[in-house]
């Protein structure tokens, strides 16, 4: 599990678990235990910040939401809905141990291509970037973004 001092959201609890040595967090948005990977912890925090500060209402939020690229099944870790059903917030979590480069940007803005949502958000938990698509560029953004419903 990445060391809290690395996550640059604000602290969250976690209901947690260990089996046979592995540690689970509870989604309480999937209703489920899941494997608390570094990147797991990540979305976590990822998904507790869009509702506590960027308005998101926890039913509008999916996770590993499908994204057919060229024939093949892909999977955008976060996408925030808006009432229209359409994408309008995809967040991309990576752990913390791994670089927001350009090509993890490449690889938001190939899912984006077919999600169209407004906006990107690329997160390591301690570094964001966070984008708007206008007329067709993305234009990073100083804070994250904030749904309106």
């Amino acid at each position: 599990m990445a060391n809290r001092r690395q996550i640059n959201f604000p602290a969250i609890e976690m209901v947690t678990k260990v089996v046979n040595g592995e540690r689970f967090v509870w989604d309480a948005l999937r209703g489920r235990y899941l494997l608390l990977t570094p990147e797991e912890e990540v979305r976590r925090h990822a998904i507790a910040f869009l509702i506590s500060h960027c308005g998101a209402l926890p039913q509008s939020i999916a996770q590993e939401y499908p994204v057919k690229i060229n024939g093949t099944a892909q999977r955008a870790d976060i996408v925030v809905v808006g009432n229209d059903l359409k994408p309008a917030i995809l967040v991309e979590c990576k752990a913390t141990d791994v670089k927001i480069t350009q090509e993890v940007f490449a690889q938001a803005v190939r899912y984006n291509a077919v999600l169209g949502a407004r906006y990107i958000i690329l997160t390591n938990g301690h570094k964001h970037l966070c984008a708007e698509l206008v007329d067709g560029q993305y234009r990073k953004l100083s804070a994250f973004p904030v749904m309106e419903y």
